[in-house]
C-alpha cells in the first residue's frame, strides 16, 4: 500500500507516517526500484487495533514556545 493510501486508511497525513517511520513507530519496507515506502495492510490493521484498545504509545510532543523580536524601522518623509 502506498503512503497516500496508508495515510487515508489511518486518517493521518503522509508527513505523519514519514515521522512515524523515522521514529520507528510504524515499520515500512521500501520498493526495490523506486525506494518509496510501502505499508503492509496487516501492520496498519495491527496499529489501528492498538490505538483503539489504548495499548499504542502515541504521545504528542510539546513544542517549545519560540519568541521572535520584531524590529520596526521608522520611515520619515
Amino acid at each position: 500500500m502506498t503512503i497516500k493510501e496508508a495515510a487515508e486508511m489511518l486518517g493521518v497525513t503522509p508527513l505523519t507516517l514519514r515521522n512515524w517511520d523515522k521514529n520507528g513507530k510504524l515499520p515500512t519496507t521500501r520498493h526495490p526500484m523506486s525506494n518509496y515506502r510501502i505499508y503492509k495492510a496487516e501492520d496498519l490493521e495491527r496499529l489501528i487495533k492498538e490505538i483503539e484498545s489504548g495499548s499504542a504509545p502515541m504521545k504528542a510532543k510539546r513544542r517549545k514556545a519560540t519568541h521572535r523580536k520584531l524590529f520596526v524601522k521608522s520611515v520619515r518623509d
